[in-house]
């Protein structure tokens, strides 16, 4: 019962996942504005949840600060990426981008946790890359928009594959406030220098209140959550289900938003191609894992 609840509650939040695209095409704001004030107001939240709510300390080596700091600009970037990459097209091709992490994530991993690398996780890069070709060459117009898809993947697997090494050396909820908070700090300084700073104001009502609830509902909340899924459910099902935001997110836009979002054949179909890829391979890694902890044990 505890783990039917807890898959339960995974697909919700891969469900708001998927939503974030959603309102970041409602919200009228830029994308450089929008992520600012999503993670200004995400970071509130989460220091309200963690000091007043779980009563948790916050205090962290100055060096962990910094190694959060700098995994927090490429979530920050991935953000920036993946916003403009729906402004400039729609959200049909900024989420079927998302699919490259998994080939980025096969070259990266082994690198920086010094394992071999995978010929399974090739194989599947190569799918990747052939599916992502097709998409380019029957979207092309969107080529803006895929250009910083590609961006969002890249930044968006520096960002969980660096945090895989940090993690367990404090709370989940002190590294994604810090990250968020960095991330947040590191946009200030940035947009200081660009002069965007001061077109922060630039904003609406309506577009401020739908980014409170993408920073607290469709951020902060599934962020926490998938943390605390972790004691009911493997990472691999965690992964495997993370895998579908693209689809939720492909199918609401198309019921939502129409025309805009209505794509040819064939990227219908190379996007299908490569999600079942990731899950299959994710499938067979599963196996894999399971028959040497298995022979292990025997």
């Amino acid at each position: 019962m505890v783990k039917k609840s807890a898959l339960f509650r995974l697909h919700l939040i891969v469900f708001l996942w998927g939503f974030t695209a959603i309102l970041g095409k409602l919200i009228h704001a830029d994308a450089s504005i929008l992520v600012f004030y999503r993670m200004f107001f995400a970071a509130i939240f989460l220091f309200i949840f963690i000091r007043f709510f779980k009563k948790e300390s916050l205090k962290i080596s100055k060096k962990l600060f910094l190694q959060l700091g700098i995994i927090g600009g490429f979530m920050a970037f991935h953000w920036l990426c993946f916003f403009y990459s729906i402004k400039v097209s729609n959200v049909s091709i900024a989420l079927s981008c998302l699919s490259l992490s998994t080939l980025f994530a096969s070259v990266l991993e082994p690198i920086v946790f010094k394992r071999k690398i995978d010929i399974s996780e090739v194989v599947m890069g190569i799918v990747i890359l052939i599916c992502m070709g097709l998409i380019f060459k029957t979207e092309f117009q969107y080529k803006e928009g895929i250009f910083f898809g590609i961006l969002t993947a890249l930044f968006g697997t520096v960002f969980s594959v660096f945090n895989g090494r940090i993690f367990g050396k404090t709370t989940s909820g002190n590294i994604i406030f810090y990250e968020i908070f960095s991330g947040c700090a590191i946009l200030s300084v940035l947009y200081l220098f660009t002069g965007q700073l001061f077109q922060l104001h630039d904003i609406s009502m309506r577009d401020l209140g739908l980014v409170l609830i993408l920073a607290s509902f469709f951020t902060a909340f599934p962020m926490l959550e998938s943390v605390n899924l972790m004691k009911y459910i493997s990472p691999f099902t965690l992964i495997l289900t993370v895998n579908l935001e693209p689809v939720y997110g492909i199918i609401l836009a198309f019921f939502i938003f129409g025309e805009s979002e209505q794509m040819s054949p064939i990227f219908y179909v190379a996007s299908l191609v490569m999600i079942s890829a990731i899950v299959i391979n994710g499938v067979l890694k599963a196996r894999k894992a399971t028959a040497a902890k298995n022979l292990e044990n025997s």
